[in-house]
């Protein structure tokens, strides 16, 4: 596989393979079409691992020479072996929850309250929580009322979050236990949708979630870490060696920090606080805790604004679909800077979620106020970047601020996006190349449980922008395409730089931990990337995933 991008420099010869020591390895991978990612040797067909960390990368010959009598030895067949695979967005947690909960994801509205209705009468009296709806799928895609779910199930507690996490539908009983009638104000960055006789609908945007979540019981310590397992497991199966877990409360973080401890994290987790901004001062005096084998806590994360899908994305201009409506502050701009402000000075690394142009806007004005007042090498991030102003995008390189996107969200929003913004603004929407050709680092992810957790599915959408019947023929804006070598660049060098790990990871190159991601076949910029499976997952040097039959 030809990478664009990860060619030009002479790679070692026979006798000139790139070598620590000569001792023998404790893992060697021959036969495949090894991917460095590394200029000084971009591709190799072997490579040796020993105490976790790369020893060799070179010829099938030159690694068999480090084999020993106890050495594994995974032999290819040409298959491609890269960096380990590292999920920039994500919600890990999130996702073994959402193996918890009803599914109600390509359903009609109907359907979803028939599904939510049924498992309400199976656990009569228990809170019902669900996730996936998407009303930009439905007939006149509007919002649904709580009477579908009423009728389905009388009586019962009934929260499903649209599938991107920025709305609830929720019933009438949900919302008498969180206290929520027609005096109940919307929350400050949050709205309670109601109808024109002003009684709530049952959709709850943003922050106005939070009321109905503070009713609901809190998962135990067990739930949580069974959650976790789960969610890992799901992971390394697809190839991911790491994630960036974004936003996670203080009990979540010690569950992470419990598996980890106890060895029993199979991939590596590069973590985000769940930012409160009203208690943001906190952070000057506490810095992130030390980082364990496999799990740091590292960051803080915060919402400037919602996102495209509920319109709750803050724009610039009025929503083209949506006169006389610019989306949500979910953190006003003032407190959005002083919270950042705060955090950076307590040693902490910031991301922020910013969707909308204005969001975007308001998230770089914060980045510098922070990085005025404790400048250096902070690696600020802004995640998902969707919409962005033609003069903010310089902006990114000048303040060293990270790019953090996920390619599976523009083949996503495809059908719908123009409505909401429009010829002009389209055109810095989903723009990855544009963001590239500013001089930022781009990150990928996936923002699983929105997505799917392949990270094969965003490489994908990165090389073809287009859904998985392969529409639109040639992609959708298509001058925004990255090649392959840039896609997973972004899976993987990318997320490395983000976590200030480029030293250690992100490259397949003596001295690196050897965490690296082995397909089933040859990597090729196509539909092919589909079917692609993963026959090994590995985290420093240990296997930790093999595909059923491989040795």
């Amino acid at each position: 596989m030809a990478l664009a991008g990860c060619g030009g420099a002479r790679a070692p010869g026979p006798g000139r393979v790139a070598t620590q020591a000569q001792a023998a390895a404790d893992l060697i991978v021959v036969g495949g079409d090894v991917v460095t990612l590394d200029p000084a040797r971009p591709h190799a067909t072997a490579l040796a691992v020993r105490a976790g960390a790369i020893v060799a990368v070179g010829t099938d010959a030159e690694v068999l020479a480090l084999a020993g009598p106890t050495t594994r030895r995974l032999v290819l067949d040409g298959q491609t072996v890269t960096p380990g695979l590292v999920d920039g967005h994500c919600h890990l947690y999130g996702l073994g929850a959402d193996l918890d909960y009803v599914s109600v994801r390509e359903l009609s509205a109907a359907d979803a309250a028939a599904r939510a209705g049924a498992a309400a009468r199976a656990a009569p009296g228990s809170w019902i929580r669900g996730r996936g709806w998407d009303q930009n799928k439905w007939p006149g895609q509007e919002f649904p009322h709580r009477r579908l779910l009423d009728a389905a199930a009388p009586g019962a507690p009934i929260v499903l979050r649209r599938i991107d996490g920025h709305a609830a539908w929720v019933s009438t009983e949900a919302l008498r236990r969180a206290g929520i009638d027609r005096a109940t104000a919307s929350p400050e960055g949050g709205e309670i949708v109601r109808d024109a006789a002003g009684e709530p609908t049952g959709v709850l945007i943003d922050n106005a979630m939070n009321l109905v979540d503070r009713a609901m019981p809190a998962p135990t310590a067990a739930e949580r870490t069974a959650r976790i397992e789960r969610a890992a497991a799901a992971a390394i199966a697809v190839g991911l060696t790491g994630v960036h877990e974004m936003g996670i409360d203080a009990d979540t973080v010690a569950a992470y920090q419990a598996l980890d401890a106890a060895g029993r994290l199979p991939l590596r987790v590069y973590a985000y606080l769940e930012g409160d901004p009203a208690t943001s001062a906190a952070l000057r005096a506490t810095p992130p805790p030390p980082a364990g084998a496999r799990f740091a806590l590292a960051g803080v994360k915060y919402f400037a604004d919602g996102a495209l899908g509920s319109r709750g994305a803050r724009l610039l201009d009025d929503y083209t679909d949506r006169p006389g409506q610019r989306g949500l502050w979910v953190t006003a701009p003032a407190a959005l800077r002083r919270a950042t402000i705060d955090a950076v000075a307590g040693g902490w690394q910031v991301a922020v979620h910013a969707i909308g142009d204005a969001g975007n806007r308001a998230t770089l004005e914060a980045f510098a106020a922070a990085l005025a007042v404790n400048p250096g090498d902070r690696r600020l991030r802004i995640e998902h970047l969707q919409v962005v102003h033609p003069d903010d995008l310089p902006r990114l390189h000048q303040l060293g601020v990270i790019a953090s996107m996920q390619p599976t969200h523009a083949t996503s929003d495809m059908p719908w996006a123009e409505q909401r913004l429009g010829p002009t603004r389209i055109a810095g929407a989903y723009a990855w190349r544009q963001v590239l050709s500013s001089g930022a680092v781009l990150v990928a992810g996936s923002d699983f449980p929105v997505e799917g957790v392949a990270p094969l599915w965003g490489v994908y959408a990165a090389v073809t922008r287009q859904d998985h019947a392969g529409q639109p023929v040639g992609g959708w804006r298509a001058g925004e395409l990255l090649s392959l070598g840039e896609a997973l660049t972004a899976f993987t060098a990318g997320p490395a730089y983000a976590g200030f790990a480029e030293a250690r990871r992100g490259r397949i190159a003596v001295g690196l931990d050897a965490d690296l991601t082995v397909y089933d076949r040859p990597l090729a910029a196509d539909a092919s990337l589909l079917a692609t499976g993963i026959r090994y997952t590995i985290v420093a040097g240990a296997v930790v995933h093999a595909a059923a039959g491989a040795p």
